[in-house]
């Protein structure tokens, strides 16, 4: 029997880079996955390949920063799958600026989808949880949610918000409800999130940690994910934080 045979997972934000890899990782060991993103046709087209290779998987179309449909998903879920036991609140952007080029409007965006939209997908999952006392939430912070660099003000405040939620979690909901938190915080992934920089100046700061056979692939971070999630019970990995092993800062 594989690890995950009988789980269900949602993962947000499965439309490309780690999401995807994630979704796939989890397939492949026997998860039943929700793969949901804003792109209704990439999930589509991601569920048809698991179903290809023998998985299980359900696409949902979901928005991180509308509540309303992050239940949605938690329902669908439910009611396909029989309950949930795995969250990995993956949905995120990275749109880096300097700050004296007020681009103040993906400075909102990255707080309502990095931030607000972990708390909607904790909130949507958590009466699961909490009722069955078991489940695993993975977040997805950053190396940028330990240190600073010029341009992410606001994208490593997002990630220093992800992180000091995650762990008030653990001490709050392990303990007591076995649910089980683990923070991912990877280094230089080559993911479609680099090509979401509209700041030049943000991005040539950044460009050099992000090249092709250097920086992290998705898969890499799916796999540190899956190790994780893959644990016994009384297992609770907290923290990992990985980095291309060329990565410095």
């Amino acid at each position: 029997m594989k690890p995950l045979s009988r789980k269900t997972a949602i993962v947000t934000g499965a439309s490309s880079g780690i999401g995807q890899a994630t979704a796939l990782a989890l397939a492949r060991e026997g998860a039943n996955v929700v793969a949901t993103a804003r792109r209704f046709d990439r999930v589509e087209d991601l569920s048809r390949r698991i179903e290809q290779e023998g998985g299980s998987s359900l696409p949902l179309r979901c928005d991180v920063r509308e509540p309303k449909e992050v239940e949605n998903v938690v329902d669908v879920a439910c009611k396909r799958f029989g309950g949930v036991d795995i969250l990995v609140a993956n949905a995120g952007i990275m749109p880096l600026s300097l700050m004296r080029h007020l681009h103040v409007a993906e400075w909102m965006a990255t707080v309502d989808v990095n931030i607000k939209g972990v708390l909607s997908s904790i909130a949507a999952v958590l009466p699961v949880f909490l009722e069955q006392k078991s489940g695993h939430i993975v977040t997805l912070s950053s190396v940028a949610g330990r240190k600073l660099f010029p341009g992410s003000a606001v994208y490593c405040a997002s990630k220093y918000a992800v992180r000091a939620l995650s762990e008030g979690l653990r001490m709050e909901l392990s303990p007591s409800d076995q649910i089980r938190v683990t923070i991912i915080e990877p280094g230089a992934v080559m993911t479609e999130l680099l090509g979401t920089i509209t700041d030049p100046e943000a991005l040539q700061g950044i460009r050099e940690n992000f090249q092709e056979g250097k920086a992290l692939r998705a898969e890499d971070i799916a796999s540190a994910i899956l190790y994780a999630v893959t644990q016994p019970p009384h297992v609770n990995v907290n923290e990992i934080l990985i980095r291309p092993t060329f990565q410095e800062l």
